[in-house]
């Protein structure tokens, strides 16, 4: 993220909008962490259903169906071990995401220093060249080209001979 310098520091426009961008990114990341949480909960809920489809195969085992309770622990696990595979997926996205926007935050933070350094070595720089500078006053009665002061042409400095080597203005040379 490069700012463009103007006289008094950045382009304020260009730091606004990327503090845009950064507060859209940061609420999309909160978003997808939400989903994270959300996950968890469905979690807990996977798990007591799972504990109430245990209950029911305990029962069903109690009267005797077996078949019919192995078949529901399968079924138990399947949605066991598949929550558990989303959770994960989820966790992961979301470690990444965070990952992501952390190294761009610290790369916006070192372009940025870099920019302010530069901004303050250029400063540096100027300040510097000009305090060797000295500066004249003219006095107000001094003549000059606008006051008259200083003939600007041939015709006003009385000479109508043109140089041999330089042309009359507006001839063509050959």
């Amino acid at each position: 993220m490069r700012f463009s310098v103007v006289e008094s520091g950045y382009d304020r426009r260009q730091v606004d909008s990327c503090l845009d961008e950064l507060a859209v990114r940061l609420t999309r990341l909160a978003a997808r962490a939400e989903v994270v949480a959300g996950a968890g909960r469905d979690a807990d809920q996977i798990r007591q259903e799972s504990t109430l489809v245990l209950a029911l195969v305990d029962r069903r085992q109690a009267d005797g169906d077996r078949a019919a309770a192995r078949s529901a622990e399968r079924a138990a696990a399947e949605i066991l071990a598949r929550a558990r595979g989303e959770l994960n997926a989820a966790r992961e996205e979301a470690r990444q995401l965070r990952e992501r926007v952390y190294a761009e935050a610290v790369q916006a933070r070192r372009e940025f220093e870099a920019s302010l350094h530069e901004r303050r070595h250029r400063a540096a720089r100027a300040d510097e060249l000009l305090t060797g500078l000295t500066v004249e006053t003219v006095p107000a009665d001094t003549p000059t080209a606008a006051a008259g002061g200083v003939p600007a042409t041939r015709v006003a400095t009385g000479a109508d001979e043109v140089p041999v080597d330089q042309p009359e203005p507006g001839t063509r040379v050959a």
